[in-house]
């Protein structure tokens, strides 16, 4: 196996990329525009999620938030309801803090440094090295996903990407063979070849500008490379929720800002962990809001799957027999049936409310 020190690395590699991507890369994106506002926006969106998710969100969000100094000045849960459906929901928060952090310590203006911009909330290494990059012209290397899979297959290099001694290694080939040129073009190259070409399940080594020296290829090891992530069982959470509706209506809670789902709308959760338990507590909860209402009946679990662990919920329906005032706790409100699922919802929620319609 090889190590970046054993590589052949030269100009070469980089110049065959720049190329290909001014041919056949990428060039219509609606991030592409070099305005640091916006390639930020499209940077944190395009974590975990596919592009073609990501511009329709795009657009409705730049729509809302057209500047920097207009996303800080929203308050968050206008942010998070405008982020609602594409998951990850710390992104957004982080982003909104980040705005924030830009318009007191950088006066309003986007930082352009690597250093500076990594110091904001939820951007990484990689992130700021791209913001940099293509908007600044620094010459910052880049290790997203797409690169790591491109650089397994390419360089044939052996073991999970997500691990320390792996991500070194991929870090030293990405430095070495970062362009003094071109740096923005070889950039936008790397992130097309692995979204477009090398993709994870079906690659087109056809297409592919480096399939001559590419060790995966040569070796048969596509399917192989890069190493998947070692098994581990997820463990899973059990959690009661109270799905409470009148004929127009459904009662949410506004969860707090930090955590799982923080800052968005979703169902009073109970503590108890066994039904018999989540009843009793249910009965109590709804007493002490001043809730009547038919007998609590309980549905079949949502299932949801987080990187770390896989949460059953569990909805407790009561069909109440008028909407209650919540003078003492803000957290609370009725929200119309009629957009509920249009609200910044956690995704399990909004298929459960989706499904009381169908």
């Amino acid at each position: 196996m090889n190590t970046p020190s054993e590589v052949a690395v030269s100009d070469d590699f980089a110049a065959t990329l720049v190329r290909w991507q001014r041919l056949h890369g990428r060039h219509d994106l609606p991030w592409q525009t070099g305005d640091a506002y916006g390639v930020w926006v499209s940077e944190i969106m395009l974590q975990q999620t596919q592009v073609q998710t990501v511009i329709g969100y795009y657009g409705r969000f730049m729509q809302r938030f057209p500047t920097l100094a207009a996303l800080a000045a929203a308050d968050e849960a206008t942010v998070m309801e405008h982020w609602s459906g594409l998951g990850y929901y710390a992104r957004a928060r982080n982003l909104h803090r980040a705005a924030r952090e830009v318009m007191t310590r950088f006066g309003g203006r986007f930082p352009t440094t690597v250093e500076d911009i990594e110091s904001l909330p939820g951007i990484g290494r990689s992130t700021a090295s791209a913001i940099a990059t293509f908007c600044f012209g620094a010459h910052a290397p880049i290790l997203d996903g797409n690169v790591k899979r491109v650089f397994a297959r390419v360089f044939g290099i052996d073991g999970f990407p997500g691990t320390r001694a792996v991500e070194q290694r991929m870090w030293g080939l990405a430095h070495a063979l970062m362009p003094t040129r071109d740096g923005g073009v070889y950039t936008q190259a790397l992130m097309d070849l692995g979204a477009t070409v090398c993709t994870r399940n079906r690659p087109r080594c056809e297409a592919c500008p480096v399939a001559a020296r590419c060790e995966a290829r040569l070796q048969g090891r596509q399917r192989e490379l890069p190493s998947p992530r070692p098994a581990k069982l997820r463990p899973q959470r059990l959690r009661h929720a109270l799905l409470v509706t009148t004929p127009d209506a459904v009662l949410l809670e506004r969860r707090p800002g930090h955590g799982i789902w923080g800052g968005l709308l979703s169902l009073p959760e109970l503590a108890a962990q066994t039904l018999p338990e989540a009843l009793n507590e249910a009965a109590q909860w709804l007493a002490s809001h001043g809730i009547a209402g038919r007998a609590v009946q309980t549905m079949a679990p949502v299932i949801h799957g987080f990187t770390h662990f896989e949460l059953h919920l569990v909805p407790l329906r009561v069909e109440a027999d008028a909407r209650s005032a919540f003078v003492a706790d803000s957290s609370l409100h009725w929200q119309p049936r009629a957009d509920a699922t249009s609200a910044a919802l956690p995704a399990p929620v909004r298929r459960l409310l989706e499904a009381l319609d169908d």
